[in-house]
């Protein structure tokens, strides 16, 4: 890994000058499918969807099988890009501060040219005008967030304006375009991130792609045979088709010869619909979204980097979604004390990514309140170490023997000091407010 006390501009104009060499920081481009659980990828062993590419980044380079996000878009949307959990960072649905430090701004700090497309829902426009924080319809506000580029759907245009597949409203750097209504949202948004890595081929780039894919509605796709599908049927297509961009990413990678110097990572926000079935194996796995059982937060994990990562690697390593900009902070030579000093909740798992030996999390943590509506509900707190989960109001479950969750266990039920180390872990993190409070209003302490 290349390290230097270099400043970041230095360190971008010794680049454009190609004075390093082959020790160029490396590119990274971080896919997160929306509503795709693991159970979707036929390296986890799905049966209902084909998923050729990424079952071939996962022979090519690593496989984690446990991964663990929040279990809806908002929330891990914010944890992902901040590395830092909810209880933190956490406004509202639909909402990220803009106070917040992302994985954008720390790319761009160390010389990186960055760039969003897909999805991004962050602007605070979801409850509507009336609740609608201070700069809502602002279209800039992805580029304030750590981003050069963006090339986004739903940034100030609610839904009803535009959908994110066909018909769609894009805003792309701050000004809003609306492409032909046969053109599909998903490939444009592949044809700017394509385009962007082109452009940026001679210095170091971060691409974030939160996909809009494969979100209801359940529609066909360019490539579905008619027009007329069940939802599942939709669903299996539009699987098929992100896969189907992920492979065009890939593709473009290898033809402009980058591939040995880019991290290529793909991931799902939440789990699956719950209106959608899935088979794995012999199991049937019901869509978890929203919930957080083991099909709520489960989620694919998958990372490929030529010559890099280990060919075929299947890792058991707990992961939660304030690992990414851990890791990215690892990825581009941060030390430790200066992502401790910026309060990062999470853990490399980069060491794993190239085969060696590094620190391991014993735990994965969530502190999920959606706040969609107006009050607070459906509200959990709970740690969870790969067998046991431990809840705020005292629910334990063996997730290995249990994974909807049905059979509570008693607390004697495991040894003392496996609960007292989970308990201990919940104890670490702030409580939920005790008053009903209209979720417009500061709820949870912040830093």
């Amino acid at each position: 890994m290349f390290k230097t006390a270099f400043s970041a501009p230095l360190i971008s104009l010794l680049f454009c000058f190609g004075l390093f060499g082959e020790d160029r920081l490396p590119n990274v481009v971080l896919i997160m499918a929306d509503d795709m659980g693991y159970e979707c990828l036929g390296t986890y062993g799905s049966t209902s969807y084909q998923t050729p590419n990424l079952d071939s980044l996962a022979a090519k380079g690593v496989r984690f099988d446990h991964c663990y996000s929040t279990p809806l878009c908002t929330p891990s949307r914010v944890q992902i890009m901040t590395g830092r959990y909810n209880c933190f960072t956490y406004d509202e649905f639909g909402y990220l501060d803009p106070a917040e430090s992302t994985f954008g701004h720390m790319m761009q700090d160390a010389g990186y040219a960055t760039m969003i497309a897909g999805k991004w829902q962050l602007n605070g426009i979801s409850h509507g005008k009336e609740l609608m924080r201070p700069g809502g319809m602002d279209n800039r506000r992805p580029l304030q967030a750590g981003f050069d580029e963006c090339s986004l759907w739903q940034v100030t245009k609610g839904k009803r304006e535009g959908e994110r597949f066909w018909d769609t409203i894009i805003e792309q750097n701050g000004e809003v375009i609306e492409p032909p209504a046969e053109k599909y949202g998903p490939d444009l948004f592949t044809d700017y991130i394509c385009d962007f890595i082109e452009r940026k081929k001679d210095e170091p780039f971060f691409v974030y792609y939160p996909m809009v894919l494969v979100h209801d509605p359940f529609i066909y796709t360019p490539d579905s045979k008619t027009k007329e599908l069940s939802q599942q049927d939709a669903f299996a297509d539009m699987v098929a088709y992100a896969d189907k961009l992920v492979g065009r990413i890939h593709d473009q990678l290898e033809q402009l010869g980058l591939l040995e110097n880019t991290l290529l990572i793909f991931t799902g926000d939440n789990g699956t619909n719950t209106l959608l079935s899935s088979q794995l194996g012999q199991r049937t796995i019901e869509g978890g979204k929203g919930k957080t059982i083991d099909a709520g937060i489960h989620v694919p994990l998958v990372a490929y980097w030529k010559d890099h990562t280990q060919k075929g690697q299947v890792s058991q390593q707990l992961i939660d979604f304030t690992d990414f900009r851990a890791t990215l902070a690892d990825l581009i030579g941060l030390s430790k004390s200066k992502t401790k000093k910026s309060g990062l909740d999470g853990v490399s798992f980069l060491p794993t990514l190239e085969g060696k030996q590094g620190a391991e999390r014993e735990w994965v943590f969530c502190f999920y309140e959606p706040r969609w509506g107006q009050f607070r509900s459906n509200r959990s707190k709970f740690v969870y170490d790969g067998q046991y989960k431990v809840y705020h109001d005292g629910r334990l479950f063996n997730v290995t023997k249990d994974l909807d969750e049905i059979f509570p266990l008693d607390s004697k039920a495991l040894p003392g000091s496996v609960h007292q180390r989970l308990q201990s872990v919940l104890d670490r993190y702030p409580d939920f407010p005790a008053e009903e409070t209209p979720f417009g209003e500061a709820l949870l302490p912040k830093g």
